[in-house]
């Protein structure tokens, strides 16, 4: 009875792992949201900013601005990009606002990655090694899109905590912006410092073709480079200058 016991319990665990649906290629559609209002609050309190200024600046822009991104991913690439802008976002903390022409290719197999930001007015063609994360993955879970999702813990630029959720239902170890290294996708993420989030809305099962971004007039750099770059440009903007070097390294 014991032994008939235990091959029905074999036959259901079989037949539920044969259930599981790993996903390798696809399109995920992603809603980023900055709150503001929230950002220059903070800036205000350590920065000594005029709190009338900043109160009046809070009439005008929105307190929180969405805009729409999309990843288009196979078993080797992910392809990461904002959709079309969205003229009616009035972006109130300048170096914030994303630009369409702005995209970041991860080469997970060659572990290499390809970008084009604007930063300042100034177009970057970023070739490099994939950024390497030190993640923290813990208990608690999320339903993101349809999808159960385990949080893990990392940081950037030393100190600025960033919160994700992956799912190992998508095998593909990437994610938004810069972001890869967990055991399947991520999505969603969490900088509170920089007061903003993005989350997957949905997922839909097609295939598309991962294209070479042309490299136009732009120098090749490094992500370093561009880095030292603005922090040197910024070193004297205090606390503002901190945070715009912040959401450039995502």
């Amino acid at each position: 009875m014991k032994y008939i016991f235990l091959m029905i319990l074999g036959i259901t665990a079989i037949a539920s792992n044969a259930q599981t649906t790993f996903i390798t290629k696809g399109k995920i559609s992603f809603e980023r949201k900055f709150a503001q209002h929230t950002l220059m609050e903070s800036l205000q309190s350590e920065e000594g900013m005029d709190a009338s200024m900043v109160e009046e600046f809070k009439k005008i822009f929105p307190k929180i601005v969405t805009d729409n991104f999309v990843m288009d991913f196979n078993e080797n690439q992910t392809h990461y990009r904002m959709l079309k802008e969205n003229p009616d976002n009035k972006y109130m903390v300048f170096g914030f606002k994303p630009e369409e022409s702005d995209l970041i290719i991860q080469n997970l197999t060659n572990e290499t990655t390809l970008m084009k930001k604007s930063l300042f007015e100034n177009e970057y063609y970023i070739k490099d090694s994939l950024p390497k994360y030190e993640w923290k993955i813990t208990n608690e879970l999320r339903d993101i899109a349809g999808f159960e999702c385990k949080k893990a813990i990392t940081k950037i630029c030393d100190s600025v905590v960033v919160v994700a959720f992956y799912t190992d239902q998508i095998m593909v170890k990437g994610g938004p912006e810069s972001f890869n290294g967990l055991p399947g996708m991520i999505l969603g993420l969490a900088i509170p410092r920089l007061s903003e989030t993005i989350y997957a809305t949905k997922l839909e099962l097609i295939t598309t073709e991962i294209p070479t971004p042309a490299q136009g007039k732009s120098k090749v750099v490094k992500r370093n480079q561009v880095m030292a770059d603005m922090k040197k440009g910024l070193d004297n903007w205090g606390k503002f200058g901190k945070v715009l070097v912040w959401s450039a390294s995502l």
